[in-house]
């Protein structure tokens, strides 16, 4: 048996990272994870996380691929990807892993596919920043940039800002052996989705 705490924030969103990343740095100390994977859609969230971890672990931004709100645009700042760098982290460009190429017969024909009610459910029980975190553990894996093992996955709650707000250890799975994916412990979410 282990016993092990959760932090509860009060309100999602973007005031929440520089505690989610002191929870996160916190858990590394245990020793046995490797694997940082971290959301991040402008990089700002990306060069906070690489400013404290990306020399002391593998850390992995993943952020929107290009076009995600408009056409051939990355909103990605060039500027934090280099920073994110320099800084010893990587940034990985994926397709969401739980909308892709669904999304669009859903926005063409109407309907829901199963991807999405998935998604849907995770943020409905849970919190956004946990669909986000499954999410970004699939790509993550599914792109080569971490391995099969233990990781710990940050997300937040776009809605209300950009940030982290949402901590999660999990075992992460590829998109095609989805059932595989396991969340291990709940590091930190908010009590509410607003």
């Amino acid at each position: 048996m282990a016993t092990k705490s959760i932090t509860y924030f009060e309100h999602s969103g973007s005031g929440n990272t520089e505690a989610v990343l002191a929870i996160v740095d916190e858990r590394l100390k245990e020793g046995d994870i490797k694997n940082v994977v971290v959301a991040s859609t402008s990089g700002a969230t990306g060069v906070t996380f690489a400013q404290a971890l990306g020399k002391k672990t593998n850390l992995v931004i993943i952020s929107t691929k290009p076009g995600s709100k408009t056409p051939g645009v990355w909103e990605f700042d060039p500027a934090n990807e280099k920073k994110i760098k320099r800084l010893g982290g990587r940034v990985i460009r994926h397709t969401h892993a739980l909308s892709g190429l669904e999304k669009s017969f859903t926005e063409r024909f109407s309907g829901i596919s199963h991807s999405e009610i998935l998604a849907e459910s995770l943020k409905t029980l849970f919190s956004p920043g946990t669909k986000v975190g499954v999410e970004i553990g699939i790509m993550a894996l599914d792109s080569g940039a971490i391995t099969l093992e233990k990781t710990i996955v940050v997300g937040g709650t776009g809605a209300t800002g950009r940030g982290a707000d949402t901590a999660l250890v999990v075992l992460p799975a590829h998109t095609n052996n989805f059932f595989d994916f396991h969340v291990l412990e709940i590091l930190a979410k908010p009590f509410t989705k607003d």
